[in-house]
């Protein structure tokens, strides 16, 4: 199967379309929370890992097994000493928001779990912050096309992965209004605060891509197939997905 990269503003069912479609291919769906967990769980060995199951049966440990590989190939390509697995579970930790204003998790007031010390790259210059963000990213999101059988919800993956061969670019869109109210529903708040949220995440992904990647993030041009989900049910928008996956792998549909 083709590796499947998958984007769109906040309600606009990006996140159901790419979990639905994996569901329906029978692939590892990732996304940016999936991804933090796994590189906060890097104290575990890949020993002891593998020890326990040499398939690395579950998604977590596969991605754990995965950062560790992306660490170790960093360290021996002499790069960036200090991104160990503390530094990598941060810089994954991050927002749009945070990384297009150059912010650090601790330096937006949000509760973390790491322990108590100075913030990764605290007091260094924030545009080596910035490259380092922006390198590890790129490296963590080309090992995981590397590996196949995934599909990556945002973060930038289909800037980084658009040349490589076999990989189906989607983007999701609904209006404004009825991404509202599905925030709204989802969350359980109330309809303003719904629409400041997804406003706020809008220009956050909006400002992440312009400032990194020179492009705007719904350019349709960027995409094979864009869904929209003003009238089609995320159900179908994953299947939509499925069959333009496998029409790129020549299966039959």
């Amino acid at each position: 199967m083709p590796v499947i990269t998958v984007s769109g503003t906040m309600g606009s069912g990006a996140r159901e379309i790419a979990y639905l479609a994996a569901s329906r291919l029978g692939l590892d769906f990732v996304d940016h929370e999936i991804l933090t967990r796994a590189a906060q769980s890097l104290g575990v060995s890949v020993a002891a890992v593998e020890q326990r199951d040499e398939r690395l049966a579950t998604l977590g440990e596969r991605l754990a097994s995965l950062l560790r590989n992306f660490l170790e190939r960093s360290a021996m390509a002499a790069g960036d000493p200090a991104l160990g697995p503390e530094g990598l579970g941060i810089i994954l930790s991050r927002t749009y928001a945070d990384v297009a204003r150059g912010r650090s998790p601790t330096q937006t007031g949000a509760p973390t779990e790491r322990p108590a010390g100075p913030p990764f790259g605290e007091a260094e210059p924030a545009d080596l912050d910035e490259r380092r963000y922006i390198r590890t990213i790129t490296g963590v999101i080309e090992a995981l096309a590397e590996g196949g059988n995934v599909v990556l919800l945002g973060r930038g993956s289909p800037i980084i992965l658009r040349d490589r061969p076999g990989t189906l670019h989607v983007l999701a869109m609904a209006p404004l209004d009825l991404r509202v109210q599905r925030v709204a529903l989802r969350e359980e708040i109330s309809v303003e605060e719904a629409r400041r949220r997804a406003q706020e995440v809008d220009r956050g992904r909006a400002a992440f891509h312009r400032k990194f990647f020179k492009v705007d993030a719904d350019d349709p041009s960027l995409f094979d197939l864009v869904v929209h989900t003003r009238r089609l049910s995320f159900e179908a928008g994953a299947e939509l997905v499925a069959l333009a996956a496998r029409a790129l792998e020549g299966q039959p549909v």
